[in-house]
């Protein structure tokens, strides 16, 4: 790339924690961004790429330490500056956007508070009018009625928006930088789409650089023009976005991108990078991938592997430069074959025209004056050895549905039959017994268990509340077998929670659940929180277990490329009830209703013969407490009529799996089956 770069980063070394044995969060990085350009920093969790973000703002915690290097934006040596010229800096030429908006904006202050603040600070030539100068960036980030909204609080608004305040904050110094560290990945596939449409329309407008944070290869594929791929404190990969998702060079990276889920690798285990980023307080000797690479020789254990150039502007850190791989290797490499599961004449679960409403109470009695129906009418089944994806956007009522299902939550109305059973006219006593039958794995597995507890009593909780296991030793040799199921050893049982990796605590979630011998499972978002090589190893395990004991699931997520790799079918839901339901092939391929088509086009492809022109939805879900009259989702609906408004659509059947709730479909329109390309709106 021609041109002095905006942002130059050299050798830079940044420590945490004792000087005696020292992390090594950064270790000797060099990095390069252009004006106009998005670099992509990519890697798993704890590899270093927030802590770089952070030397370069200068905004480590106070175990943190930058021992060498040097950081350039322009002509300006970063490290050098004293910490009141470095406040100039940051939040001026350079701007940072950060993975939590909660956490970063003050709930006490209104957003117009917190944006004027920055303008004070860092655009000298709108302290005249300030005000404006907020109205403005609110503007510019999409932010609809600035005025109004300018005068809300942080809690008022929705994830969506916060992020784009976080944004407004950062633009308000006109930054020739912007460095966003995730910015994305706790936003639906919706939302998502907006901000990175809004980023890219940003850096059109204003000329500056972006440094993108991330682990989501299909965000890098949309927005990067560059990427970097970061591990264990070192930057072992550089190219071309395209040349990348054609070929990737380092093993590191293939293993990546051969974890990804998606259609194309249905049928199949993905591949798995065995083990975790190492200890970053280690003495390095030879290369830090070595323990985990499946092409390692013996001088990947002697010597550190030298940067090695591989074209204009790429180029990688490894002994393999230079050397093709040959189609044995990759064939070799290729993941074992996992036989699909015939579906049954049966299903085992059916669930009719379930509601779950929530009470509204007001006033010092306390009355009831309206209900949130946060479940309105869902109707599914599940058949034995299958999964059915559950999708929609937060706050759909996708989590309570899942609940309502187990009775976690006692239904408001409609049935649920297990086994020949209603259990919804199942008092408490009558219940115990199913729930052997019936589990469920959380999204967070960290919150799900007790601290305090070993994970073999974790493990071993259910089995004896519900009787399964005889005598504790007994229980102790359950436990084993189910810790081994999961790929873990004997002697995890001994140790707590907090002493795992954020994949090996899911995979302790999954064998409690196991261990009840439950026929049915639901699994809510129980890979969203980890990165893409640790959800490919919990993938594996759900279908494998899936095979063997012949397991249903319920899978609840916004993922659509997990949805493609696991389910067999897809239930679509909007505002409490399901709008498209059918096989995965017939929903994923040629979606019929508008939300659907919507929310598919929104999702990021690695591949861009699969990209859809993304459908704009303006606004956010309605309140489920107060829906809007007629179809749900026609306030946001590109191709809503008047019919739209007046009334709810009826279900129009496609196929003998395949439903949708549309009037357009309902009209032979153009929501038909083979018309959902996705190229409205």
């Amino acid at each position: 790339m021609n041109g002095r770069p905006l942002l130059r980063v050299e050798g830079l070394r940044t420590w945490l924690g004792d000087h005696a044995r020292p992390v090594r969060a950064v270790d000797g990085l060099d990095l390069e961004i252009h004006r106009g350009e998005t670099l992509a920093l990519l890697g798993e969790s704890g590899c270093g790429k927030s802590m770089t973000a952070l030397s370069i703002m200068r905004l480590l915690p106070p175990s943190g330490r930058i021992v060498a290097g040097h950081v350039f934006l322009g002509e300006t040596a970063l490290l050098d500056l004293p910490e009141s010229a470095m406040r100039n800096e940051r939040g001026g030429r350079m701007g940072m956007i950060f993975q939590e908006p909660m956490t970063s904006l003050n709930a006490v202050l209104t957003v117009g508070e917190q944006i004027a603040e920055a303008v004070r600070l860092h655009d000298p030539d709108s302290r005249d009018r300030v005000e404006e100068r907020v109205v403005e960036l609110l503007t510019a980030v999409g932010i609809p009625d600035p005025r109004r909204r300018l005068r809300e609080f942080p809690h008022q608004l929705s994830g969506g928006m916060k992020q784009r305040v976080m944004i407004a904050i950062a633009l308000a110094g006109r930054p020739e930088l912007l460095i966003a560290d995730e910015p994305t990945t706790a936003l639906d596939v919706t939302i998502q789409a907006q901000v990175l449409a809004l980023l890219k329309d940003l850096q059109q407008r204003t000329g500056m650089a972006v440094l993108l944070i991330t682990h989501d290869l299909g965000v890098v594929s949309e927005v990067a023009d560059r990427l970097a791929v970061m591990y264990a404190g070192q930057i072992i990969e550089v190219a071309a976005t395209r040349g990348f998702f054609r070929q990737p060079r380092h093993p590191y990276s293939r293993k990546l991108f051969e974890s990804m889920p998606g259609r194309n690798r249905r049928g199949r285990a993905l591949a798995v990078i065995e083990g975790s980023v190492p200890d970053l307080a280690s003495e390095f000797r030879g290369c830090r991938f070595l323990e985990r690479c499946d092409r390692a020789m013996p001088v990947c254990a002697e010597e550190e592997p030298p940067w090695c150039d591989t074209g204009v502007d790429s180029g990688m850190r490894c002994h393999l430069c230079g050397r093709e791989q040959t189609e044995a290797e990759v064939a070799g490499g290729q993941a074992a074959q996992v036989e699909e599961v015939e579906e049954p004449s049966r299903p085992l679960l059916e669930v009719q025209d379930l509601q779950v409403h929530f009470p509204i109470r007001k006033g010092v009695l306390k009355r009831v004056v309206g209900q949130v129906k946060a479940v309105d009418g869902v109707t599914l089944e599940i058949h034995q050895g299958r999964t059915l994806a559950l999708v929609g956007e937060s706050g759909c009522g996708k989590t309570t549905v899942g609940k309502g299902i187990l009775q976690l939550i006692r239904p408001t109305g409609g049935a649920v039959r297990f086994g020949g059973d209603d259990l919804t006219r199942l008092d408490r006593r009558a219940l115990r017994p199913r729930r052997t039958d019936m589990q469920i794995i959380f999204q967070d597995p960290v919150s799900s268990m007790n601290p305090r507890m070993l994970v073999g009593d974790i493990v071993a909780e259910g089995m004896r509340a519900l009787g399964v296991v005889g005598d504790a030793r007994e229980g102790r040799l359950r436990v084993a077998e189910l810790l081994r199921q999961v790929g873990l050893s004997e002697e995890a049982a001994s140790r707590y929670p907090h002493e795992f990796s954020g994949g090996q605590r899911q995979r302790i979630c999954v064998a409690r659940a196991l261990a009840v011998n439950p026929r049915f499972i639901v699994c809510d978002e129980p890979t969203s929180a980890l990165d893409v090589s640790v959800q490919a190893q919990i993938l594996n395990l759900l279908k494998a277990l899936q095979q063997d004991l012949g397991l249903s699931y319920l899978f609840i997520t916004h993922d659509i490329s997990v949805v493609d790799y696991l389910a067999h079918e897809v239930a679509v839901m909007y505002l409490g009830r399901i709008v498209e339901q059918g096989r995965v092939e017939e929903v994923l391929a040629t979606p019929a209703h508008p939300y659907t088509r919507a929310l598919l086009s929104a999702v990021p492809q690695v591949d861009p013969e699969r990209r859809r022109q993304v459908i704009r939805l303006e606004g956010d879900m309605p309140s489920p407490a107060d829906p809007p009259a007629g179809c749900f989702f026609h306030p946001r609906c590109p191709e809503a009529t008047d019919q739209c408004r007046r009334a709810y659509p009826d279900e129009v059947s496609l196929s003998d799996s395949w439903r949708v709730s549309c009037f357009r479909v309902a009209a032979g329109t153009s929501a038909r089956p083979g018309a959902g390309d996705g190229a409205t709106g």
